[in-house]
């Protein structure tokens, strides 16, 4: 964003969390330029940003990540990836980098969708093809953005702070709990006995 003269901070990264990269372009451009963003502009910028990405090398899970995807699998839980990410080397590195937890079936990435987080669709879709009734699923998210999508869709929703933002960032837009980390998430889950 800055390579475009958009003063696009660390804060509203984590606030536009969870939308689609073309709509957090979209929404940049529109709030610093006060104007509509072109097609080709929203393109080269998330392209650019694709780019950055993969110069970035390995980039390491979230602490505790691993260790919650493992006692859900272990505990026979369906586990569905419902990003915003249309990026494709993400998409097929989940499983080498985090390691076998993901299959591509139980993902609802950008290319899924017609309305990205905070609309409830990416997550409403993913509780459809999970074929459970709402009570019997939960979601756990980072962002606010996608809490609120989560809770739109009626769905109970626990919030992990791994970004700059404040909890009350989550709790404001409905979280039913929020935890500090992974790993505090994972040390109550075995507490419930989920």
């Amino acid at each position: 964003m800055q390579a475009h003269g958009i003063d696009f901070t660390e804060e509203d990264c984590f606030i536009n969390e969870g939308r689609t990269g073309q709509d957090v372009i979209h929404e940049a451009i529109l709030q610093y330029e006060n104007r509509e963003a072109t097609e080709d502009e929203i393109w080269e910028i998330y392209e650019q940003k694709a780019d950055e990405f993969r110069k970035m090398g390995d980039i390491q899970p979230v602490e505790g990540v691993v260790e919650v995807l493992r006692y859900l699998k272990k505990n026979k839980k369906q586990i569905w990836v419902v990003t915003g990410s249309a990026q494709a080397s993400l998409l097929d590195n989940l499983n080498t980098k985090i390691g076998p937890f993901f299959d591509r079936s139980q993902m609802i990435t950008a290319f899924d969708v017609t309305h990205g987080k905070p609309d409830p669709e990416p997550y409403l879709m993913a509780w459809d093809r999970s074929k459970q009734p709402k009570i019997e699923c939960c979601v756990i998210e980072n962002a606010p953005l996608g809490v609120r999508s989560a809770k739109a869709a009626g769905l109970y929703t626990i919030a992990v702070n791994t970004g700059p933002l404040a909890d009350i960032a989550l709790w404001n837009e409905g979280a039913d709990q929020v935890f500090p980390s992974m790993v505090a998430l994972l040390e109550w889950l075995k507490k419930s006995g989920i």
